[in-house]
């Protein structure tokens, strides 16, 4: 990636997560939204339902995190319609790098600067989890990944030691809340909270979903 992309990413305070499991995947992520080592908002969803099969979870600019799935769910939509058949996993995670790719070569003062996790269920059940580097990279995730937000070190570091293969889905859920929760304790871009969903040939789910309060105690 170029120097000045790698700089943003570093100073986008955020962590999501996504992983696979024998019976579905689980992708999470925490609330807290930064400018710099400014915490402009506590309350911020950063999983997104893109339409009834997919969800995407976002890592970079919050304009950027906020609109790009917007823009996808158009695409598929109109990709359907010309074929008169609901687009793959594979195929939206294709669309989404393309779009992540383009959108740091136009010329322009600011590109875009986002990096996602797709995940989602194809027309016969499978389900599948993609991310997708803000350079616009992809790359199937067959077992666990965190994009490229602040809190990947600690979630990485988590995940490397407690994921195992055939893991649960309800297993999955668990890790994924204690690695955001090592996440928010460590990294100071993230935090306030955490989204939990689940994705298996039964649809998506939200499963968990809790703040943090702060208090002041004597």
């Amino acid at each position: 990636m170029d120097e000045d992309i790698k700089k943003n990413i570093l100073k986008t305070g955020t962590t999501v997560l996504g992983i696979v499991s024998k019976e579905g995947i689980v992708m999470a992520a925490d609330r807290q939204v930064t400018a710099g080592n400014i915490v402009m908002g506590k309350n911020e969803r950063k999983v997104f339902h893109v339409n009834d099969y997919l969800i995407a979870a976002g890592t970079g600019i919050a304009a950027d995190i906020r609109r790009v799935p917007k823009i996808l769910a158009a695409e598929l939509k109109l990709k359907e319609l010309k074929a008169h058949s609901r687009p793959t996993v594979k195929q939206a995670a294709s669309l989404l790098a393309n779009m992540s790719y383009s959108g740091i070569r136009q010329p322009t003062m600011i590109p875009q600067q986002a990096g996602f996790l797709l995940g989602g269920f194809n027309p016969e059940g499978e389900v599948e989890l993609y991310t997708i580097e803000p350079a616009g990279g992809v790359s199937k995730v067959e077992d666990y990944d965190a994009n490229f937000g602040s809190g990947m070190p600690y979630v990485l570091g988590l995940l490397e030691r407690q994921y195992k293969k055939n893991i649960t889905l309800q297993e999955a859920v668990q890790l994924a809340k204690e690695a955001i929760k090592s996440s928010t304790q460590r990294d100071t871009g993230s935090g306030y909270g955490m989204d939990i969903y689940t994705i298996t040939k039964d649809g998506i789910k939200k499963v968990v979903e809790q703040t943090i309060e702060s208090e002041y105690k004597d």
